[in-house]
């Protein structure tokens, strides 16, 4: 990893390692690296679904909307095109969230997007180092339609061997204007970064998008944590939010959310609508594949908080289209 004097004077940066605003343990206190090993060989059938996932696809080379259109490609991936300008977030193309194939393979089905179906893109977004979220190998594909990419501090490390063009690196709360119509800011979350054995290299981060005067927030990975009001405070409310609300066990609390956190964040954030992700893609926990959409779909009933669930490729259209048909339930 590069450290540079950006990532020294780094105000999240102790000690040789970046920190969350809370103190934050990977695992809960009554958990071990045994008993996590133990879970991973007794596994049950369900955290997969039984046959391929429905998907619409979408012609998003040929897309065009004056409103902000949202096309998730299941975990924690999408598209957003308004307007003639395309943006990526966290795409993992190459089948599998490891650094080798045969592990963490994606579900049958949701492999129906390549890099191939994409126009260009005005800006990769990619919130962390984690493999479900940064596959250098979909970067490489994407390379030479990609005009620019925005990470937290030390994420561009990952993959400066690919010789991609404009790199930026944000702390939490600076902000960078990619073009006259697109603004980003680096907002902070509650993770951690790591590929391989070392931790803590690079930041992670969520991130405030602005394009057109509309405001998405862009969740990445975060355990549920008081930054969530103080990002509400700071804006003028969102749109949507795209929140994480998989991946969760209760022997590592703190670095992802409940589904039921998820809701929360929504409101604290005082988003419109909550689109949940980090789903429907891979398995890289031990609940059912498609409880943590029904768990949060269910909570936001209860608090009356609005919520779209798409199937992979089918466009959420803000102020327009937000599909809801619990497609999940047929397996």
């Amino acid at each position: 990893m590069r450290i540079t004097e950006k990532i020294k004077e780094s105000p999240n940066y102790k000690k040789g390692s970046f920190r969350n605003l809370s103190a934050t343990s990977v695992m809960a206190k009554d958990c071990s690296w045994y008993k996590i090993i133990r879970d991973s060989f007794n596994r049950p059938k369900e955290i997969r679904p039984s046959g391929p996932l429905p998907s619409i696809k979408t012609d998003i080379k040929n897309l065009f909307s004056e409103k902000p259109v949202i096309i998730w490609f299941g975990h924690s991936s999408y598209f957003i095109h308004i307007r003639g300008k395309n943006i990526l977030v966290d795409p993992v193309f190459s089948g599998h969230a490891s650094p080798v194939p045969f592990m963490v393979r994606a579900f049958a089905g949701t492999d129906i997007y390549t890099p191939d179906d994409l126009p260009p893109i005005d800006l990769m977004i990619l919130t962390h180092n984690h493999y479900d979220h940064l596959d250098t190998g979909t970067i490489a594909l994407l390379k030479a339609k990609t005009n620019a990419y925005c990470t937290p501090l030390g994420v561009g490390a990952s993959f400066q061997k690919l010789h991609v063009p404009s790199i930026t690196e944000l702390d939490w709360w600076e902000t960078e204007r990619i073009t006259n119509d697109i603004e980003v800011t680096a907002t902070p979350a509650r993770h951690f970064s790591g590929r391989g054995l070392k931790r803590g290299g690079s930041l992670w981060s969520s991130f405030v998008l602005n394009v057109f005067g509309y405001t998405l927030y862009i969740g990445g990975d975060s355990g549920y944590d008081a930054h969530f009001k103080e990002i509400g405070k700071k804006f003028s409310g969102f749109d949507l939010a795209i929140l994480e609300c998989g991946q969760y066990n209760t022997s590592w609390p703190f670095i992802h959310m409940m589904p039921e956190e998820t809701v929360q964040a929504n409101i604290d954030l005082k988003a419109k609508w909550l689109l949940p992700v980090h789903w429907g893609k891979f398995a890289l926990a031990n609940h059912p594949w498609n409880e943590p959409v029904a768990r949060a779909v269910k909570k936001a009933a209860e608090l009356n908080v609005n919520i779209t669930t798409p199937m992979i490729g089918e466009p959420v259209i803000i102020n327009e289209s937000y599909p809801g048909r619990a497609w999940w339930n047929d397996y």
